[in-house]
């Protein structure tokens, strides 16, 4: 068997509730505690539970869109495993292109000053990949991919469906060809018609590149048809985590199985 491609240790995030009063903290509230899971090169891992009990917060630390109070997060770049929390800036800027998300809500993700085609080029801008040439070739490429035309490269965010705009996400999280994906509640603000497009279309996406998935949400079915194994979390911990099919066939946990039922 394969080695992890993420690696979660212990991971634990305090946020602190401050005293206005005496500008301190009054006290501090926890948002996950002791967070253990990985995730394999090409998995899908599903992390479900109800609204509250902190869920999104290991994706986000993951990427260090939060920094954690204590744990490790460990990404295999090559043969060497790296641990993300303890890099810099500066350090983590290579690593990327290997790591993206898609976030919950397309209407807020996409920056409305820009177009489409600078959104998604935005990524090959920064990391300086290939030349202008090149960019304009592979954000065409990666537009067709998700099913939309190459002729909206100049239309701004708003001109589009919820839909469009979460395909316009999509791409961009695409462009730089990771590794690693964080659907963070990628299809809840979603009509359902348009969830089991893009449902369909991540699978497909993981089935051609390869790539591994961290899928939050909420809704069970969903999670079961798209996940090779699920984490239920309940209060800032993992209490479960089994392979789907045996998961919701044969749920161990009270909690699990009053969130299944």
């Amino acid at each position: 068997m394969s080695s992890p491609l993420v690696e979660i240790k212990q991971l634990t995030i305090y946020f602190g509730s401050p005293n206005s009063a005496f500008q301190t903290i009054d006290r501090w509230v926890r948002a996950i505690d002791g967070v253990t899971f990985d995730i394999y090169p090409g998995e899908t891992v599903g992390l479900v539970g109800e609204s509250g009990c902190g869920k999104p917060t290991p994706g986000r630390t993951i990427l260090r869109a939060l920094d954690p109070t204590a744990g490790e997060v460990l990404f295999r770049d090559g043969d060497e495993n790296i641990d993300l929390t303890r890099l810099t800036a500066r350090e983590l800027k290579p690593l990327r292109t290997q790591m993206q998300m898609i976030f919950q809500d397309p209407f807020a993700s996409l920056n409305p000053r820009m177009t489409v085609g600078k959104i998604i080029r935005e990524g090959l801008d920064i990391h300086n990949i290939g030349e202008k040439s090149e960019r304009d070739g592979l954000v065409s490429g990666v537009l067709e991919r998700v099913g939309l035309p190459r002729n909206i490269l100049d239309r701004y965010p708003h001109e589009f469906s919820g839909g469009q705009r979460q395909r316009v996400g999509i791409a961009r999280a695409l462009i730089l060809n990771p590794e690693f994906i964080v659907c963070d509640e990628a299809i809840s603000a979603l009509d359902v018609s348009i969830q089991a497009q893009i449902i369909n279309l991540l699978a497909d996406l993981k089935e051609e590149y390869g790539i591994a998935y961290l899928f939050i949400a909420h809704d069970l079915s969903v999670v079961e048809h798209i996940s090779d194994r699920v984490a239920v979390m309940y209060l800032g911990k993992i209490v479960e985590l089994a392979k789907t099919s045996e998961l919701f066939s044969n749920p161990l946990h009270p909690y699990t199985k009053a969130l299944l039922s």
